[in-house]
């Protein structure tokens, strides 16, 4: 008598068995609890890479920086596409990737050239006008709908931001603080055409030509201050690209299962993980403004949180 083959699904480990339970309930949740939470675990995945940037870039040119992350960042990717096959990573579209990867890699270089300048605080509080710049675009070109509640939760956010921002623009790093604050803009319409994208790409093909484009565009520039990065340097660098392709990889989720409009108050709530790190690593000791502005942004990220919950269900 032939005996029965056991099924791949019993001959799973545990940890598959509860990772694919996880998938199981994570996909019964309403699309915009979906990419609340996609964007809450990009959040903590960037607040991680950019304090890991933030030491490597001051040893280094920020422009062989930014190319060492994204290098580093495709070279991480490089197993999932052996897998996978590279047709399965074959954009339809490689014109929209070089464009937002174009418009990304323009966004990266005023941003790390303000990076060892200021505090991760002010950095991450700064990075939250991006937001507003996302909404309005999305309201603009993506004719996504703007409630009361988004636009009363992002405004309230960009106040505590403008509490926060505000102090350190007179001090000596204001004009890097300026710097920052004009890569919001370029940001945003990056992730602008990220939505656009999601639309007929894959998430994994998203950020895979996103490494590859930013590392190309990104090589002149590098190679103008070149230095010889020492292998601890490397391996930092290796950090850095398994956690920004994986953040993006999250963020590229979520503006694939919501409006991208609705994600974006939740960014807000990074602040209080770039303050965490910042006292941590770098001894920046959060300031009263800080605080106070923190509070505000958190308040208006759980409230906005809230309401989508009810709203959708």
């Amino acid at each position: 008598m032939r005996l029965r083959e056991p099924s791949r699904k019993s001959q799973r480990s545990p940890w598959e068995r509860r990772l694919a339970l996880t998938r199981h309930r994570a996909g019964r949740l309403d699309p915009a609890v979906q990419g609340l939470l996609w964007t809450l675990v990009a959040g903590i995945c960037f607040v991680l890479l950019n304090t890991l940037s933030r030491y490597l870039t001051a040893q280094l040119d920020p422009f062989e920086s930014q190319f060492l992350r994204y290098l580093c960042g495709f070279l991480v990717m490089l197993p999932l596409v052996w897998r996978s096959g590279l047709a399965a990573y074959r954009p339809r579209h490689i014109g929209g990737q070089f464009v937002r990867g174009l418009v990304h890699t323009a966004a990266l270089g005023l941003w790390f050239v303000a990076l060892p300048h200021i505090s991760l605080a002010d950095m991450t509080a700064i990075g939250f006008t991006t937001p507003i710049f996302i909404m309005l675009g999305a309201w603009l070109f993506l004719r996504e709908s703007m409630r009361w509640e988004r636009w009363l939760a992002a405004l309230v956010g960009f106040g505590g931001v403008l509490i926060v921002v505000a102090p350190g623009l007179s001090g000596s790093s204001g004009s890097y603080s300026l710097v920052m604050l004009a890569s919001a803009p370029v940001f945003a319409a990056s992730f602008l055409i990220t939505k656009a994208l999601t639309r007929y790409e894959k998430a994994g093909v998203i950020v895979l030509w996103q490494s590859i484009t930013v590392t190309l565009l990104s090589l002149p520039l590098a190679l103008l201050h070149w230095q010889a990065p020492t292998p601890a340097q490397w391996a930092g660098y290796l950090m850095c690209g398994l956690l920004g392709s994986g953040a993006h990889y999250c963020l590229t989720r979520a503006y694939g299962v919501a409006d991208i409009s609705a994600t974006q108050s939740l960014k807000f709530l990074d602040l209080v993980w770039a303050t965490l790190m910042g006292w941590l690593v770098f001894s920046d000791q959060p300031s009263q403004s800080t605080l106070i502005g923190g509070l505000v942004i958190s308040a208006s990220t759980l409230w906005i949180a809230r309401r989508e919950s009810r709203r959708n269900a």
